[in-house]
């Protein structure tokens, strides 16, 4: 089982929701008057209604019926139009309120470092910026500001009751009394059912996201029935949260429904009294019947909206609960264009307790080439995530010109710092878009990163070149272009540091040779950290790090470490005898030519 992202509290939400109201103030003001004015027209019907029952009651012709119905339809259609634009401005705030949301969400998503999310996994951050930002949605555009134009009409109704004769208040403040002790009955109980149903759906979405995403591994390790089985344990918790949060409302709408009933006949009972003891009009009998009618019909609507605003609250909870990105100090626009990368006394742990690194010290000089290698396991991937910032250290610092990398917002650092792993990612839009995320959109800038990485060939080749649209949908990539294009990406980002892991694993020896080559003259005034799993890839580097059970043992050039005859010389005379012979590189270590073999030209 997954965890989850943090939830916000209610303190956290009460705070977003005075920041909204402070900045549209002038909106809401707006809106409330309108549905103010709509709610007073509708209100002063109640009288006219009541002059005309009683003048048919008592055959008074001395009453002006047409000037009344006149009258009366220009209050309706006041409290149309009235009704009409408070709607219409609230749609609009809730449309600009949700979309601030949407990019709040967003940048809050995008910042999340990478041992955070795979810690939750994707399916709670899937569900939170589908199924949480829907309910949202649907209550920012509507339930909201229905709600308000409810509470409104019942406000002002039992104001209008209590100016026909205060008797006529005391049904509706029973039936609201009643009707708030059986809502706040069930909001004791639901927050916690709705909160587990999110996270359940949380759950299924991980489920399902991981087997769509890995179908290969699946279907070669034949875990289709173990999958299906994880769906439907996850499905089964969404079933019963769902049930428990269905049993909570089909107890408490009811009862609301029958309690907003209450005041019509209490009213009209009431009348009833009053007017046989001479002290009440037909008319005022009237006006308070037709008050109470419009008093429980909001009640119940109410009903309804609070169970959607629960949802949304509990929605928003989860939106909010994302880390907010950090602002950016003024500190950081001191930082210089080609900054050094140092860590020191680094140490990290997967799990809490077993470290994987112990006290890595590490410095690395702007413009150079630094080499990773070592035995599977080692760690050093993971010391280049790190390195790139895609993950906290557990102890210790890494940082970029004297700032701590977990300092740095994420948008500065991904512009800083970028990370090409072993999983490439080929997003559904056109090659151009695929290159520039992260660079200039200018067509001579991406194909110059295009032809860096030797993509342009293929590339011009696609049916309308770079404005091909690629991915799912479009013109498919293989491993190898989509490698490329990883790589043509980063390039166009010229970013400061550049993280390479096992970036050219895809590619055969030869292309992958070539590719690096090309990416070493392109690179030349940048720093590079790789993991090279092929020995002319350290070779070629600066500097040349042997990371052996989680610690650097050896660290320097090539001729420096051959010099030292430790794990880097013996290993390099290893690969020398085995690997087919590469002319010059290997006679160089071995004083004469190096036999052919069948060993990888692979250090792990």
């Amino acid at each position: 089982m997954s965890g989850h992202l943090p939830v916000a509290d209610r303190r956290a939400v009460a705070g977003w929701l005075r920041r909204v109201r402070a900045g549209h103030g002038r909106t809401l003001a707006l809106v409330l008057g309108a549905y103010t004015l709509s709610v007073a027209a509708s209100l002063a019907t109640g009288p006219i209604i009541g002059r005309l029952v009683s003048a048919a009651v008592h055959h008074d012709r001395r009453v002006p019926l047409v000037p009344l119905m006149a009258l009366g339809t220009a209050l309706l259609v006041a409290q149309t139009l009235l009704t009409r634009y408070a709607r219409l401005r609230a749609r609009v705030l809730g449309e600009e309120l949700l979309a601030q949301l949407r990019e709040d969400v967003m940048r809050r998503a995008l910042a999340l470092p990478m041992d955070v999310v795979e810690e939750a996994g994707v399916g709670d951050l899937l569900t939170r910026t589908t199924r949480d930002i829907a309910a949202v949605a649907r209550n920012f555009r509507f339930t909201v500001f229905e709600l308000l134009g409810a509470v409104l009409v019942m406000g002002l109704t039992v104001v209008a009751l209590g100016a026909v004769d205060p008797l006529y208040v005391l049904p509706c403040l029973v039936s609201l009394v009643l009707s708030a002790a059986v809502t706040r009955w069930y909001l004791r109980r639901a927050p916690g059912w709705y909160l587990a149903e999110s996270q359940a759906y949380a759950d299924v979405s991980e489920g399902l996201v991981e087997t769509g995403s890995h179908p290969r591994t699946v279907e070669a390790l034949d875990l289709g029935d173990l999958r299906v089985r994880r769906t439907d344990r996850d499905l089964a918790r969404v079933f019963r949260a769902g049930l428990r949060t269905l049993n909570l409302r089909t107890t408490w709408l009811p009862a609301v429904g029958l309690l907003c009933l209450l005041p019509l006949p209490a009213v009209l009972l009431t009348g009833f009294v009053l007017h046989s003891h001479g002290h009440a009009t037909v008319a005022a009998v009237t006006t308070a019947a037709v008050y109470a009618q419009q008093f429980g019909e909001p009640v119940n609507r109410v009903s309804y909206y609070v169970d959607d605003l629960h949802l949304a609250y509990t929605a928003l909870a989860r939106l909010l609960g994302l880390p907010a990105p950090p602002g950016e100090p003024v500190l950081l626009q001191r930082v210089p264009a080609r900054p050094p990368l140092a860590a020191s006394a680094v140490r990290f742990s997967y799990d809490g307790e077993r470290d994987v690194l112990h006290g890595v010290d590490l410095e690395l000089r702007p413009g150079e080439t630094l080499a990773l290698i070592g035995p599977s396991g080692a760690g050093k991937t993971t010391l280049a995530t790190l390195l790139a910032g895609a993950r906290p250290p557990s102890g210790g610092d890494i940082r970029l010109a004297g700032v701590p990398l977990g300092a740095l917002p994420a948008a500065l650092l991904r512009r800083r710092v970028a990370l090409v792993s072993q999983e490439h990612h080929v997003f559904a839009t056109t090659l151009r878009d695929n290159v520039a995320l992260a660079g200039p959109r200018a067509d001579p800038t991406v194909w110059s990163a295009l032809h860096a990485v030797g993509a342009d060939s293929w590339a011009r080749r696609l049916p309308q070149g770079i404005a091909t649209r690629v991915g799912a949908g479009g013109v498919p990539l293989d491993a190898r272009q989509a490698q490329q294009v990883a790589l043509a990406r980063v390039l166009a980002g010229e970013p400061d540091v550049i993280v390479l892991d096992e970036a050219t694993a895809d590619l055969d020896h030869v292309l992958a040779r070539r590719l690096e080559e090309v990416l070493a003259s392109h690179l030349r005034d940048r720093t590079v950290v790789t993991v090279a799993h092929r020995l002319h890839t350290a070779r070629d580097a600066d500097r040349i790090a042997v990371v052996a059970d989680g610690r650097i043992t050896e660290l320097g050039s090539h001729d420096e470490l051959l010099a030292l005859d430790g794990a880097y010389a013996r290993l390099w005379r290893t690969w020398a005898r085995r690997t087919p012979a590469r002319g010059r590189d290997a006679e160089r270590v071995t004083g004469s030519p190096a036999p052919r073999g069948a060993m990888p030209d692979r250090t792990s």
